[in-house]
């Protein structure tokens, strides 16, 4: 396999992991140890790292540092090559630590502005995606339409659902032979669940699905409870992080939070978890710095862009906000001037507590 650079020496990578450890066992000392085991794989999207720049092999290391089940490499960046030899080889290092592997990229929407050409045409882009998922030996090829930027403008959302299903049925006997799920997340409150739901449908079921982003849900004015409940039946991965929602004079705030800090009853929520997709890993997408975002529902202009909205799921998100209340960083989390290295300290705090806490307290993973 070809060697790797990273940004990194060995010493900091140790450094940065001891001080995001002790942070984690200042913070962690009052979990406990005794958890209600669920046998859920545990795991964490690449993206919940990115600042330190890793490529494959090093998210690999990292993945099973962390004795987590599951690694998504949810770019097509972190591959140094597409060809089957490099694919090969990280498939087999994967094997070797006993991680499995969700492959996926980024946005396959050709009507949306977040649509990057890099990799050709849509279908182009689509099929490199389930080709490197073969190749890796992973059951989904993550992917997403758009943002909440896509909400607005003629047609509004469903245009580019409708763009979106276009795009997956070019692929779909692609798909199908691969035995890889193209598996969209509701992205950036670009869908809401019902909404992703339909587009799924619409392309087919048995060879679409979604990948199941808690954080995003809350970004879409959903309770995220509502999001499983809805888009759970047809789930094949998933992006999770809390997120700390509370009221505001014209409507609610959100910002996305680690795995415990927000106000997502995590236990009740695995219950259900466990009942509509017990086979989905828990795949962290820990999102630091984001800072929180306003949603001023009680405004008339607010429902332009959610002109469709369901009532009974809304005022379950409403319930979500009065029971919240604006977000506290921890005190142990790093601070400081910021910085590149500050950034990659707070990264790999954000996650690893939260693995810690999945671990701890919601008693996820098999390792």
């Amino acid at each position: 396999m070809q060697e790797t650079n990273s940004k990194w020496t060995r010493r900091d990578f140790l450094l940065s992991s001891v001080l995001a450890g002790s942070a984690i066992a200042l913070h962690s000392s009052g979990w406990g140890d005794s958890a209600k085991k669920r046998n859920i794989k545990l795991g964490f999207d690449n993206f919940s790292v990115r600042s330190m720049g890793w490529k494959a092999p090093e998210l690999l290391d990292y993945a099973a540092s962390l004795k987590v089940d599951v690694l998504m490499m949810s770019d097509l960046d972190v591959y140094e090559s597409f060809e089957d030899d490099y694919l090969h080889d990280v498939k087999k290092k994967a094997d070797e630590l006993g991680i499995e592997i969700h492959a996926g990229t980024g946005g396959i929407c050709p009507t949306s502005p977040r649509f990057n050409k890099k990799y050709g045409a849509a279908e182009e882009h689509l099929a490199l995606a389930i080709r490197v998922a073969k190749a890796l030996g992973s059951p989904v090829a993550r992917c997403y339409l758009g943002s909440s930027q896509d909400r607005q403008g003629d047609g509004g959302i469903y245009r580019h659902i409708e763009s979106t299903v276009r795009v997956c049925r070019a692929v779909r006997s692609l798909a199908i032979d691969a035995n890889v799920k193209i598996a969209i997340e509701n992205h950036a409150g670009d869908m809401q669940a019902w909404e992703l739901v339909e587009l799924i449908e619409a392309a087919g079921k048995e060879y679409v699905g979604a990948t199941m982003d808690s954080g995003n849900a809350a970004w879409a004015i959903e309770d995220p409870m509502v999001n499983l409940e809805v888009l759970g039946p047809y789930a094949a991965s998933s992006g999770m992080r809390d997120s700390a929602v509370w009221e505001t004079e014209h409507g609610a705030c959100v910002e996305w939070t680690n795995i415990g800090d927000g106000n997502v009853d995590w236990n009740a929520y695995l219950d259900r978890y466990m009942q509509i997709c017990p086979n989905v890993p828990f795949i962290l997408e820990i999102i630091s710095q984001i800072g929180p975002r306003t949603y001023d529902y009680l405004k008339p202009e607010f429902w332009d862009v959610f002109p469709k909205a369901r009532a009974a799921e809304f005022a379950r998100f409403v319930a979500l906000a009065k029971r919240g209340k604006p977000f506290v960083p921890p005190p142990e989390r790093p601070s400081g001037e910021r910085s590149e290295k500050l950034t990659q300290q707070q990264h790999q705090f954000d996650l690893e507590r939260s693995i810690q806490y999945c671990k701890k307290v919601l008693g996820l993973g098999l390792h």
